[in-house]
């Protein structure tokens, strides 16, 4: 047998997230949801409205099933409850900020000074917290990478602090 093509691939990013996560926002109609959701509470009604704005025209029983699947995995809550004539309205919220955008091709090249900057000075901050993540092999799943994934979901949420500007909170 001949070999037709081999290159090694290099890992470039890391993406944490957990299957809950993963599966409910792998639906357009629930990402745009938590992206609407963004810093600010809204209705299912109102969550309707805006869809069917965006081009997902879902009926309002659907966005209640997909606010329930969001709230499930933790990416969104009841932030408020409104009653009115007897009627009790749900505003919804979320604590994640969705950020999904397609990479150009040129990323890598164009910012290529700036990843080996910020690289050297990431190594020193992971090694720091590489010895306070370290974890024991663990019968349940955790083990290997999973220093790893706490080391990234720490940086995360301290990028989240930064952008967000709590960052001395």
């Amino acid at each position: 047998m001949s070999t037709l093509l081999e290159r090694p691939v290099k890992v470039s990013r890391i993406i944490t997230t957990s299957a809950s996560h993963a599966r409910a926002i792998e639906d357009p109609a629930r990402a745009r949801m938590l992206r609407m959701l963004y810093r600010r509470s809204m209705s299912a009604e109102q969550i309707s409205d805006g869809l069917r704005k965006a081009g997902h025209g879902k009926a309002l029983t659907t966005v209640r099933h997909h606010l329930d699947v969001l709230k499930a995995s933790g990416l969104a809550e009841v932030v408020r409850m409104e009653e009115a004539r007897g009627a009790v309205t749900k505003f919804y919220g979320t604590s994640t900020r969705l950020l999904g955008y397609d990479v150009p091709d040129d990323f890598e090249s164009r910012y290529s000074k700036q990843i080996k900057s910020v690289t050297s000075r990431m190594e020193k901050i992971l090694r720091s917290l590489e010895q306070k993540t370290d974890q024991p092999k663990q019968k349940d799943g955790g083990g290997e990478g999973y220093s790893q994934y706490l080391m990234m979901e720490i940086m995360n949420r301290a990028a989240t602090r930064v952008l967000e500007g709590a960052g001395d909170e």
